[in-house]
């Protein structure tokens, strides 16, 4: 126990009459400590006693409510403790400090002996956008115990271990099993340090980070759950091993990693006790613990986490096992327990984008919303095709523009990787320099991305704003005004839906492939390639020209179609997958079930059919066979030369039943 004993009778006089200049109070506060000093001469066995008899022996009642006169003496008592913690005669145990409802420390730390920069704290609190009343009533809650633990007075002493300390001390109040005597219930406790006591603490290490007084980022100071998975100790030293080693690489997954193997490995101690290593773990164990996730699904008790899928926790368990045969790790299995063949099947689905009516309702709605951060994080994603994510993570410079004056976005290393400048309409653009307006000048936070100090664009408070604020909250919102509810009553516009928009209107404007990638962040072209023809009305437009009623078609395909001899199911099948049936001068209607193609004559097979779209296609095709009938001549190969007149014939007789000019408007692409 640190230094504590009594002050002297002088000093503490001393200081009752230079604080305050009724004589009546000052009588009454030196006789309430007389009595305390007589009932404790050695204050060491005051801070030994119980909790409920320390209470007691100021006023409170066993029960924890004060008796008629606490009011007063209880007052007149807590001066005298405050100054012998203050002075650092006694600092004063978290328990008492806990414990107590209030304590008001303001008035005595304005006295000159205790003089306290305190207000200063209190304003760079409101200057991170705090109301000057929540400041009162939650950051001095911590700061005025951490003054009374410590014996201290000035803010620029407050250290981090201090927030963490004070943290520890709240978990193991609620563990005291007369936790009931000081508050209504141990529930009451819980809820009061959720909304209260953590909210303070983090609230102060927000304040201490930004003014650089602390190196250690905001956070939300967590406590202990209940139901803490149990896993034994061979499976968890593994566990640790293996985290360490992918935080390496993928720090970004690391947490997920984390959840679904502390989970597997919790219920494999639930559902097979016997096994204490991973090495005693076979394929049946993983496929059994696949099957239970179907009945784990929505039990939040149980799942590890809401937002990964069953397919995502089966993914982390197959990698993390044939990560271990390949380390060749000991006490793991020797060879891979689950494998890509063994993942659900995901249904492959098409990028939803916004029809243009529903568009132009829910733009008006977005231009209205009142909050500029939740106004401009939509607008960036209707006008920049980001994800939600990088949206939330933009820097405060991520706007400038290229030499013409057009406004260019800096999107941060996301999913890909890779940073990516794209340029953004002006509406946007005007919408980033309102925020940039709001800024306080706050000091950057570690990015979790690439874990370079960053100023975002969108914070409040100190801290960033969530996704839920930003993009989930409002677009209920405009969608309501918009009637863009399903019959449940949701949102049916998403944030990712105005991604997938913006590549569907780039296609269809003929923007090139590579645009699109670039600008949606893609890894791959393929992954852009499916918003080429996407549209019902394009999919429509093509399938008409061949299969619809009335279509110009030739080819040898073209009677079958004609006659209608192609079955409902054969028609079915064609039109769900028209645009892979594409060749560079018409289409194949082969089906599935007669295999797959053996020759590339395709001009003359039975399955060719070809439409007027495709005539210049045709011309540039003679052209080039002419010019090869010309090489061959040249290079006497009559037999090369009679081949490509066959060819030239064939292209001049289905450009005929098309009904177009042999000469005429080339393909250039």
């Amino acid at each position: 126990m640190p230094a504590c004993h009594h002050a002297s009778v002088e000093e503490y006089t001393r200081f009752v009459h230079s604080s305050t200049n009724s004589l009546t109070y000052r009588s009454d506060l030196l006789r309430q400590q007389r009595r305390f000093v007589e009932r404790y001469p050695d204050l060491r066995d005051w801070f030994a006693a119980p909790l409920p008899e320390r209470f007691e022996s100021v006023g409170y009642t066993s029960a924890g409510n004060k008796t008629p006169y606490a009011s007063v003496v209880f007052t007149q008592m807590n001066h005298y403790l405050k100054f012998l913690a203050l002075r650092g005669y006694a600092p004063l145990d978290w328990d008492w400090l806990i414990a107590l409802s209030q304590i008001h420390v303001d008035k005595m730390l304005q006295h000159p002996l205790f003089a306290s920069n305190i207000s200063m704290l209190v304003e760079e609190a409101i200057t991170l956008g705090y109301e000057p009343a929540v400041v009162h009533q939650t950051l001095l809650w911590s700061v005025h115990r951490i003054f009374l633990h410590r014996g201290i007075t000035q803010v620029e002493r407050l250290t981090m271990a201090d927030l963490t300390e004070f943290a520890l001390a709240l978990d193991h109040f609620g563990d005291r099993p007369d936790v009931m005597i000081f508050f209504d219930s141990v529930e009451h406790y819980d809820k009061r340090k959720r909304t209260l006591y953590l909210g303070s603490l983090q609230l102060l290490q927000n304040v201490l980070y930004h003014r650089g007084q602390i190196q250690v980022e905001p956070r939300r100071f967590g406590q202990g759950h209940p139901g803490h998975t149990i896993i034994k100790p061979r499976m968890e030293v593994v566990i640790d091993r293996y985290l360490a080693t992918r935080r390496v690489s993928h720090p970004d997954t690391v947490r997920n990693i984390r959840r679904t193997l502390r989970h597997f490995a919790h219920w494999l101690g639930q559902t097979h006790p016997l096994l204490e290593a991973w090495a005693s773990v076979t394929r049946e164990h993983v496929l059994e613990y696949a099957d239970a996730l179907n009945s784990m699904k929505g039990e939040r008790t149980k799942q590890p986490f809401a937002t990964t899928t069953k397919y995502g926790m089966l993914s982390y368990l197959s990698q993390f096992f044939h990560d271990l045969a390949a380390w060749g790790w000991e006490d793991v299995p020797a060879i891979p327990l689950l494998h890509q063949g063994d993942l659900p099947k995901l249904p492959q689905r098409i990028p939803r984008y916004i029809p243009e009516d529903q568009l132009g309702r829910l733009m008006p709605a977005i231009r209205a919303l009142e909050c500029p951060y939740q106004r401009a994080a939509l607008l960036i994603a209707r006008w920049s095709g980001a994800r939600r994510e990088e949206i939330q993570r933009l820097a405060f410079d991520c706007l400038d523009s290229y030499p013409d004056g057009t406004p260019r976005l800096h999107i941060p290393a996301g999913k890909t990787k890779q940073e990516r400048l794209v340029p953004l309409n002006q509406e946007a653009a005007g919408a980033i320099r309102v925020v940039q307006t709001l800024r306080k000048g706050e000091r950057g936070l570690r990015d979790r991305q690439t874990g370079v100090e960053t100023r975002y664009l969108f914070m409040h408070f100190g801290k960033p704003i969530s996704i839920h604020y930003l993009f989930e909250s409002p677009l209920r919102k405009v969608c309501t005004t918009a009637g863009l509810l399903t019959p449940d009553h949701k949102a049916t516009v998403t944030p990712h839906r105005f991604r997938h928009t913006v590549g569907t209107q780039l296609a269809k404007k003929g923007a090139r492939l590579r645009t699109i990638q670039k600008i949606l962040g893609h890894e791959s072209a393929g992954m852009s390639i499916v918003y080429i023809g996407i549209t019902d009305e394009d999919v429509r437009q093509d399938y008409q020209a061949v299969l619809g009623p009335g279509a110009i078609i030739a080819g040898p395909g073209a009677e079958v179609v004609r006659s209608g001899e192609l079955a409902a199911d054969e028609v079915q099948w064609l039109k769900s997958n028209y645009f892979k049936t594409e060749l560079e001068l018409g289409r194949c209607l082969r089906l599935p079930q007669e295999g797959p193609c053996e020759c590339d004559l395709y001009l003359t097979c039975a399955k060719f059919v070809t439409s007027p779209e495709y005539a210049p296609r045709l011309r540039r095709r003679r052209k080039r066979e002419r010019e090869l009938v010309e090489d061959a001549i040249s290079h006497g190969w009559q037999r090369e030369v009679e081949r490509h007149q066959c060819t030239i014939r064939r292209l001049e007789q289905l450009l005929t039943d098309l009904g177009e000019p042999i000469d005429g408007p080339e393909a250039t692409d």
